[in-house]
């Protein structure tokens, strides 16, 4: 083990979960969206092998091809590697525009737009 105390194998065990887990969400918003591979093979521009191979998490896959994957599935790309947005969140007009104006805040009016946006969700 390293002075930073990570082995020589644990960033290759990170990559595979990674892996894993990106194909897994690929599969789960082709199931979502009623596409079998070969359709979203055809949609994304790759082959069914490479589909196959990316949603079992044996190959990973490069931007250009997640940006088409997200293209042909209707999502962000950012969907693919978390169960935390909900679906199509990232692409709704309004919470898109909002999130960006969010991203340029401190966190002081981070704070205050909350309590905004708590104030307008009571009943």
């Amino acid at each position: 083990m390293s002075q930073d105390g990570c082995n020589g194998d644990g960033g290759a065990e990170n990559v595979r979960d990674l892996r894993k887990r990106f194909g897994g969400m690929v599969a789960m918003h082709r199931r979502r969206c009623g596409m079998t591979q070969s359709c979203l093979a055809g949609l994304a521009d790759i082959s069914v092998d490479m589909v196959g191979k990316i949603e079992s998490g044996s190959s990973g896959a490069r931007f250009p091809v997640i940006e088409r994957l997200a293209e042909a599935l209707a999502i962000d790309p950012a969907e693919l590697f978390t169960v935390c947005l909900v679906e199509g969140a990232i692409r709704r007009g309004a919470l898109h525009e909002i999130s960006a104006h969010l991203a340029e805040l401190s966190e002081e009016d981070l704070k205050r737009a909350l309590r905004v946006l708590v104030a307008l969700a009571e009943p």
